[in-house]
């Protein structure tokens, strides 16, 4: 009987095991799927941009009509976002993120089947409108698998997927470009999007959906603020800001839709944003960090090609594979963050080391000249990725803390949102700090330059040249637009470097995760 009672124990006991190892099993299936669901979107947020002359050329295209192929996939991705969680009342998380993969899949496809910038266009809006979800749902995904004590992990290979892809979506469009065609930037897709479609399908159960009334004033109200705001940011730059009449009319609604939009929804139960999330101030201050830290971020990354190809004259393949030390700096950074040092250190401590590593990277870049070599250029990355971790992994888990599961879906997509507007802003920002700059500068030192400046007689010496001739003076003008070029550059390198530490000042008005008591050991 003894034998038996032992005997039933050990099973039990071995049963325990094996259903700890099953749980612990899904649970990291979940992470691997949701880390492949979240690089298929923040991946093509940047891999087209390397394609875009190669799609120009093909098209036979202007490039305010090369522009819209970049903006009606942000502008559609970022309007949608924010109703992840309103989506996931309607029809379940596990219908919501299939539907979203298998949506964005298919209009992958037909953007590399595309024919004409039209049909481009529209795919893109397509790729946008589905991959809005994937972000938002594999984060709140993952709050509910883990543990509080085990989040710091999840978010590390989490954050490998939504930091380290589109730091290295650069090197794997310049590869695809250069190798096969500007449709394999699209097609790459396909096969990711099959296996992580595989994984989640079988892992999530089903969920039992809800009848809800939709505000549709409320629900066009945002769409209308935050799809104008997208717009303004991303044409602002081409169409000389507000000098343009589009520019004026979007910011126009955006201020209308805006205010309206809060001040009819504050209090109002069944509006499509429920706005008091904002009163937990972790989560409040966590989107004002996480988007200067967009601008900080995409700021730099988005102009550091131009500088390299535009200015230093370096290949598509050499400005790509510039972005290969960063990624490994901040994969290894965001590991190492998320399973040992968020749960030793301050969470708010390893944020403040984050933005200082990632503002004095750019700063680094700002201290640069036209005669910078590859590994002059690679190390202020490698700086800025490794504060790439540092600030991800604990800002995740400090800005959740104490969103409940209900909430989840809803908090994860307006903390997309804001890190998108983040990144908008910075793109913006850096464009126009380098256009306008360049003019100041160029103005300031062609001001200088005479037929009489013995500096400008000495320059052109060796070359035969008088500065009173034209052709000294075509040389002169040239090298006085690179020296302005190189110093606009540097201004908006400075400018990133100088929103990431504009940030650190936010930390202080996160709290401070409560102290979990350590689990009791059974002898």
């Amino acid at each position: 009987m003894a034998a038996e009672d032992t005997g039933a124990k050990t099973g039990a006991k071995t049963g325990a095991h094996d259903a700890a190892d099953a749980r612990a099993a899904v649970r990291w299936t979940i992470v691997l799927a949701v880390v492949l669901t979240a690089v298929l979107e923040v991946l093509d947020s940047t891999i087209v941009n390397v394609a875009l002359p190669q799609i120009q050329a093909a098209f036979g295209i202007t490039n305010d009509q090369t522009v819209w192929i970049l903006t009606s996939y942000i502008v559609a991705s970022v309007v949608v976002m924010p109703l992840t969680g309103f989506f996931v009342r309607m029809i379940g998380r596990r219908r919501l993120i299939t539907t979203a993969i298998l949506g964005f899949a298919g209009f992958s496809a037909l953007c590399g089947l595309s024919w004409s910038v039209e049909i481009m266009v529209a795919c893109r809006l397509g790729q946008g409108i589905f991959g809005a979800f994937l972000i938002p749902l594999s984060q709140s995904i993952l709050f509910d698998s883990f543990p509080k004590e085990k989040r710091g992990q999840a978010m590390a290979l989490f954050g490998l997927g939504v930091v380290v892809a589109p730091v290295l979506g650069p090197t794997l469009g310049a590869l695809l470009t250069e190798y096969f065609s500007w449709r394999a930037v699209f097609y790459v897709n396909l096969p990711i999007a099959a296996f992580a479609l595989i994984m989640i399908s079988g892992e999530l159960k089903r969920e039992d959906t809800k009848r809800i009334t939709v505000d549709w004033l409320g629900l066009a109200l945002m769409v209308g603020a935050i799809g104008s705001l997208q717009l303004m940011l991303d044409l602002g730059e081409t169409r000389d800001w507000f000098a343009s009449r589009l520019i004026q009319i979007a910011a126009l609604s955006v201020l209308i839709c805006g205010v309206t939009f809060v001040v009819r929804g504050y209090g109002k139960s069944d509006n499509i944003i429920n706005f008091s999330i904002f009163r937990d101030r972790s989560f409040a201050a966590a989107n004002v960090a996480i988007m200067g830290f967009g601008v900080a971020m995409f700021g730099s990354i988005a102009i550091l090609p131009l500088f390299v190809q535009g200015l230093l004259g370096y290949p598509v393949l050499d400005a790509g594979y510039l972005f290969i030390p960063r990624g490994i700096a901040a994969g290894f950074s965001m590991v190492l963050t998320g399973a040992v040092l968020v749960n030793r250190f301050d969470p708010r401590k390893l944020l403040a080391v984050g933005l200082v590593l990632t503002g004095s990277g750019n700063v680094m870049l700002a201290l640069l000249n036209l005669d910078a070599g590859f590994w002059n250029l690679a190390w202020p990355g490698v700086v800025s990725g490794l504060g790439m971790g540092l600030f991800f992994v604990p800002m995740s888990t400090l800005a959740f803390q104490n969103i409940g599961p209900d909430k989840q879906d809803e908090a994860s997509g307006i903390y997309g949102v804001t890190r998108s507007i983040g990144s908008s802003v910075g793109i913006a920002l850096v464009g126009w700090q380098v256009a306008s700059r360049m003019q100041f500068h160029y103005a300031t030192l062609s001001a200088g330059i005479t037929p009489f400046n013995l500096a400008a007689r000495q320059y052109l010496a060796p070359l035969g040249l008088e500065p009173s001739s034209p052709a000294g003076a075509a040389q002169l003008a040239q090298q006085v637009q690179q020296q302005a070029s190189m110093l606009a550059f540097q201004d908006a390198f400075l400018l990133t470097g100088m929103a990431a530490f504009l940030m650190l000042p936010v930390i202080l008005v996160l709290q401070r995760p409560a102290k979990r008591a350590a689990p009791a050991v059974a002898h």
